[in-house]
């Protein structure tokens, strides 16, 4: 290897350079650039501030570099003290707003967004029928320095020590800890943090917060045997096979019941479910606001799950009403068939969308309800989508540059955004819930 092609591999972990920290990126972080204009993602820091910043990652020759904030030179308006002492350059990854003012974060989040829409889809936010703003989820309206108790799962990282903790951002390193601020009471009452864990991997707890169910997913470490398990609430108990990955009951419930729009859900063996206590009602209520579904209408529930969008849409479309689910995961399937057994005209089938839509053979539709995973829904998808002719579709987002790339391909194929609403069902961490509703172009328009 050359001199110069040792120097492009040089690692630059560990330099520090000062700097005036420019706009919020998707992820977490903010963009700074050093003196001689190498790109900086910076964690822990605001636009507007100027920072030492520590490189975390990178090499030379990359087109861009990995800091943490370490000193604070000039700090922002919106900047708080972490009430979390996990939190801060080097400890926990979970939180990436720990220190920016509630309104900022939202904030925050909001223009991160508008950048991905205007980015990866050419629009606007007045184009999208979005007033720019990320709505908290009721009760979450804190004052600085307050944290919302919102995760009812929280999955925890177990040290060969057998103490509980979690991951360092982008690392395999864990932070140990005695509380979570951001867990919901139901997982804190559980106590995971005060035992000792040998021989396992990860400890996975769930609080159901539409009943008194709580659960832990323990996941072994190779050849590990189950603790005794003995925590400070009733719980359920299952285990992660090592062989095939999948869930297994040890004692207790295999599933924990949840509540969404006054329907009682069975989801089962530490299965999807939203984090937020109020996510499920507030997505719920968002997308039936904008499908305005009509008795009789033929819908379509996209990457379904254990069923929430196809039994808000089954109470609605009444009796002569139809609803197709389609979910790749089999026990979400299983989940769905129970919790909408008493809904004769509806089906859920198993199977990724892509391989399952086509084969339906249902070539047109009135509604659509699409919640996708983080990678979004993709170009073959929306086109089969967009090829159905509905009336309205709701796409459900967790990843806004997700989101835009396919609200790009909707409108390749003939669907324009009427409203876009996003929501922090995340705080104190970088993501945020957008629901979009989309609608044919007008001929000629």
């Amino acid at each position: 290897m050359t001199s110069a092609e040792q120097n492009e591999k040089q690692s630059l972990v560990g330099e520090e350079y000062e700097v005036e920290v420019g706009p919020v990126a998707h992820g977490g972080h903010c963009i700074a650039r050093t003196a001689d204009g190498r790109v900086l993602f910076v964690r822990h820091t605001l636009p507007g501030e100027k920072v030492i910043a520590k490189v975390t990652e990178g090499e030379a020759d990359a087109r861009f570099l990995r800091a943490d904030a370490i000193t604070v030179l000039e700090a922002s308006k919106d900047r708080v003290p972490a009430p979390c002492p996990y939190a801060g350059p080097g400890k926990c990854g979970g939180c990436d707003w720990q220190h920016a003012k509630p309104g900022a974060q939202r904030r925050l989040k909001g223009e991160v967004v508008a950048e991905q829409l205007q980015r990866l889809a050419g629009l606007t936010p007045e184009e999208a029928g979005w007033d720019g703003t990320v709505i908290p989820a009721e009760g979450d309206k804190l004052p600085a320095g307050q944290v919302p108790q919102w995760r009812t799962r929280v999955q925890f990282a177990i040290d060969e020590d057998g103490n509980a903790g979690l991951r360092k951002h982008r690392s395999h390193d864990i932070e140990l800890i005695d509380h979570c601020m951001i867990a919901a009471a139901g997982v804190s009452e559980l106590g995971i943090e005060k035992q000792d864990w040998p021989q396992m991997a990860s400890v996975e707890a769930i609080a159901a917060s539409g009943s008194g169910d709580r659960q832990v997913v323990l996941t072994p470490r190779p050849g590990g045997r189950l603790p005794l398990v003995e925590l400070d609430k009733p719980v359920s108990v299952l285990r992660v096979e090592e062989k095939d990955g999948g869930v297994h009951r040890v004692h207790g419930r295999p599933f924990v019941r949840e509540r969404a729009d006054g329907r009682t859900y069975r989801v089962g063996m530490g299965g999807f479910w939203q984090v937020h206590p109020q996510a499920a009602d507030t997505l719920i209520k968002a997308v039936m606001q904008g499908l305005m579904p009509r008795k009789g209408e033929m819908a379509l529930d996209l990457y379904c799950g254990v069923g929430i969008f196809a039994g808000a849409l089954a109470e609605r479309l009444g009796e002569t009403g139809a609803v197709l689910g389609i979910e790749s995961t089999k026990r979400a399937v299983e989940d769905a068939r129970h919790n909408l057994a008493d809904f004769p005209r509806v089906r859920v089938e198993q199977g990724k969308v892509e391989q399952i839509l086509p084969k339906t053979g249902i070539t047109e539709c009135d509604l659509v309800v699409l919640d996708p995973p983080r990678a979004g829904a993709g170009k073959q998808t929306v086109r089969h989508i967009a090829g159905l002719s509905a009336r309205r579709i709701a796409y459900v987002a967790c990843d806004p540059a997700a989101l835009a790339r396919d609200l790009g391909y909707f409108k390749e194929n003939g669907y324009k955004v009427r409203t876009l609403r996003a929501f922090d069902l995340f705080p104190m961490t970088h993501h945020v819930e957008c629901v979009a509703i989309l609608e044919p172009i007008a001929k000629g328009a």
